[in-house]
C-alpha cells in the first residue's frame, strides 16, 4: 500500500463519524470525453476516477465517500459554460475539477468565480485561466505548468541553449493559440527578438504544407507549435511532405495519443515537446500509478499521461485541503486551506510542499518541467542527465 494511501487509511480510522458516514462528497468534473480532444479529457476521467476509488477504499473522508460527478464539454466553449452551471448551481456539488481546452475553460470562469466554488483545473494551460482575477480574489487553482511558463522554458530552450534566433510560430485560432502566441512573443521580445514568420490556422485544417514551405522561406532555425491535438498531427505531417527537417517544439498536446495515430510516428519523430511527467521505471511511485491506471481504464495506451497524473494529485490535494477544513467544503473555507496546505502529498507528479499561496495558484514552476522527445513512436526524456535523474523530485521553486 502506498504511503498517502496509508496516511488517508490512518485518518480516516481516527476520525470517523457516524453523522458524517452518511454525507457524499461530490466533485464535479468537466473535460472533453467526446470529440477531437477526448483522448487526453477522458485520460484525465480515469486519472480522477482513479483517485476517488482508492480514497473511498480506505473509507473517504472520515466516512464520507467521494463521487466524481462527471460532464462532457465535448471541447465546445457553449457546452463546457451549460453543464459548468449545471454542477454548480443545480447539482451542488462540493468543488471542481476540470478543463482541458483554454477557451472551454475562459467561457466558464465566471460561474465558478461568482458562486465562490473552487475549480481545480488539471490540463488547461493558458495563462488567462488563472489570472482573469486576481489570485487574492480568486477561486481558480491549477495542477498543470501555465502557458507562460512553457513559453518561458521553449524560448529558453531554442534560443538560449541552442543560439536559434530565427523562429517561425504555428498557432491555432482557439483560446489556447491565442495565448500561447501571446506568451510566445513576449519571450522573445525580452530578448529583443521577433518570428521570423507565423501562421494561424482554425480548427479542421487539413493541410499546412504551405505554411511549412513559407517557414523554410524565411530561414527559420526552428518551429513551436501551439495547437491542440489534432493540428499538431496535421502540421508534423505537413512539415513531413515539405520536405523540411526544421527542428519542431511544442507544449504538451504534442505527446497526445491522438497525435501518434493521426500523423505516424515517422512523422513525429525528433519532435520534442515540454511534459511534467515521463514514463521511466526509475520512479517507483510514477511506475506504479500507471500500472494502476491501466488497470482501472483498460487502455492500451494512456491517451495523455500528464492529463491523468494531475488529475490524479488534483482530488488528492482536494482532499488534503479538506483535513483543514474538518470537511467543510464551503468555497471561501477549501480556497483559504489550499493556500495553507501543511503536510507534503507525495503525488504522482511531484510531492507538493505549499502548492499554493494566497497570491499564487499555480502548483508548478519553470524547474520542474521536462524536454520529451518522439522516438520510434514512444516519449522519452531528451536530456539523458533528466532520464538518470527521473527517480528524483522536481519540487516547485520557494516552495
Amino acid at each position: 500500500m502506498h504511503s498517502h494511501i496509508r496516511y488517508l487509511a490512518a485518518v480516516a480510522l481516527c476520525a470517523m463519524s457516524s453523522w458524517a458516514a452518511a454525507q457524499t462528497v461530490r466533485i464535479g468534473f468537466i473535460a472533453p470525453l467526446t470529440g477531437g480532444s477526448s483522448d487526453f479529457g477522458n485520460s484525465a476521467r480515469f486519472g480522477a476516477e482513479l483517485a476517488v476509488n482508492e480514497i473511498n477504499e480506505v473509507g473517504g473522508y472520515m466516512g464520507r465517500k467521494f463521487e466524481l460527478v462527471a460532464r462532457d464539454d465535448m471541447g465546445d466553449p457553449e457546452a463546457g459554460f451549460k453543464v459548468s452551471q449545471e454542477l454548480v448551481h443545480k447539482e451542488k456539488v462540493d468543488f471542481t475539477v476540470g478543463f482541458c481546452n483554454t477557451g472551454v475553460a475562459m467561457r466558464s470562469l465566471e460561474v465558478f468565480q461568482s458562486a465562490k466554488h473552487v475549480l481545480m483545473v488539471p490540463c488547461s494551460q493558458g495563462t488567462a485561466v488563472t489570472t482573469k482575477y486576481p489570485a487574492r480574489d480568486s477561486y481558480i487553482f491549477r495542477v498543470a505548468p501555465p502557458d507562460h511558463t512553457n513559453a518561458k522554458f521553449l524560448v529558453s530552450e531554442v534560443v538560449d541553449r541552442r543560439q536559434w534566433t530565427r523562429v517561425a510560430i504555428f498557432a491555432d485560432r482557439t483560446g489556447y493559440g491565442d495565448g500561447g502566441l501571446r506568451d510566445l512573443k513576449a519571450e522573445l521580445a525580452k530578448r529583443k527578438l521577433e518570428p521570423v514568420y507565423v501562421a494561424r490556422f482554425p480548427l479542421g485544417v487539413k493541410s499546412l504544407v504551405e505554411e511549412m514551405r513559407a517557414a523554410k522561406a524565411a530561414r527559420a532555425d526552428a518551429i513551436i507549435s501551439y495547437a491542440v491535438g489534432p493540428e499538431q498531427a496535421v502540421a508534423v505531417k505537413s512539415r513531413q511532405e515539405a520536405g523540411h527537417n526544421i527542428p519542431y517544439f511544442a507544449p504538451w498536446p504534442l505527446s497526445f495519443r491522438s497525435v501518434l495515430e493521426n500523423a505516424g510516428a515517422g512523422a513525429l519523430e525528433g519532435t520534442m515537446m515540454v511534459q511534467t511527467i515521463i514514463h521511466n521505471t526509475l520512479n517507483e511511485h510514477r511506475a506504479s500509478f500507471i500500472a494502476r491506471y491501466y488497470k482501472h481504464s483498460s487502455e492500451t495506451r494512456i491517451g495523455s499521461l500528464m492529463a491523468a497524473a494531475q488529475s490524479y494529485d488534483a482530488v488528492n490535494l482536494m482532499l488534503r485541503a479538506m483535513f483543514i477544513t474538518k470537511g467543510d467544503t464551503d468555497g471561501a473555507k477549501l480556497k483559504a486551506a489550499l493556500g495553507r496546505l501543511g503536510r507534503p502529498y507525495k503525488g504522482v507528479v511531484t510531492t507538493y510542499n505549499r502548492p499554493f499561496t494566497d497570491d499564487d495558484h499555480e502548483a508548478f514552476t519553470e524547474n520542474m518541467l521536462f524536454l520529451g522527445v518522439w522516438k520510434k513512436g514512444q516519449i522519452e526524456f531528451f536530456y539523458p542527465e533528466d532520464a538518470k535523474r527521473a527517480g528524483f523530485i522536481r519540487r516547485k521553486k520557494d516552495a
